[in-house]
């Protein structure tokens, strides 16, 4: 029962840090890449699509990605939801492919990213503590009902400790990565 609960409690901490690392992608940095227009939809024939469904989405050089819609027609609503997205970039359209150029980030725009962040590495935070907090308290539980003695309860419980430190040093590091990433000018 301790060891189910453990890999259980580990298993959601990991996919904490990733939900972590794939918000830490779409903080858009000074450099192109095509993970960043992943969660733009377009509206393909009144139905909200991702960006990667109705085009090909390319790298033209370091600073430009490049939108190729499947189907012509779509190239303006592609445009169109790129735009109105909240990712502050002013595509190109001309000829068969969408250019979508990165502007440079002023100063102010680098330390609001870093805030940004700053908050959903604290989210990433929380939601490691609280699956320990939940993994505790089965803890106690199972200690209650019996199932288990106040020495496997001890031991199980500094584990599940050692297990928050080990994703909360994670999530720092891969916040500290980042916010490095972001103040390179």
């Amino acid at each position: 029962m301790i060891a189910e609960l453990k890999k259980n409690t580990e298993a959601k901490m990991k996919k904490s840090v990733e939900a972590f690392r794939a918000d830490l992608a779409k903080v858009r940095t000074g450099r192109a890449h095509t993970g960043l227009l992943d969660h733009v939809m377009v509206d393909y024939y009144g139905t909200p699509t991702p960006i990667h469904k109705i085009a090909k989405v390319t790298l033209l050089d370091a600073r430009t990605i490049g939108v190729a819609p499947f189907e012509k027609k779509m190239a303006q609503a592609i445009e169109r939801a790129i735009r109105e997205s909240d990712l502050g970039l002013n595509p190109v359209g001309g000829g068969e492919t969408i250019r979508v150029p990165m502007p440079p980030l002023t100063e102010e725009r680098r330390k609001e990213l870093v805030r940004v962040v700053h908050k959903e590495a604290e989210n990433a935070r929380v939601a490691v503590r609280n699956l320990r907090r939940d993994a505790l308290h089965a803890l106690k539980e199972a200690l209650k009902k019996r199932e288990i003695s106040e020495n496997d309860e001890r031991r199980a419980a500094d584990e599940v400790q050692k297990l928050t430190d080990r994703f909360i040093a994670e999530i720092d590091g891969l916040m500290k990565q980042k916010e490095a990433e972001l103040m390179q000018v």
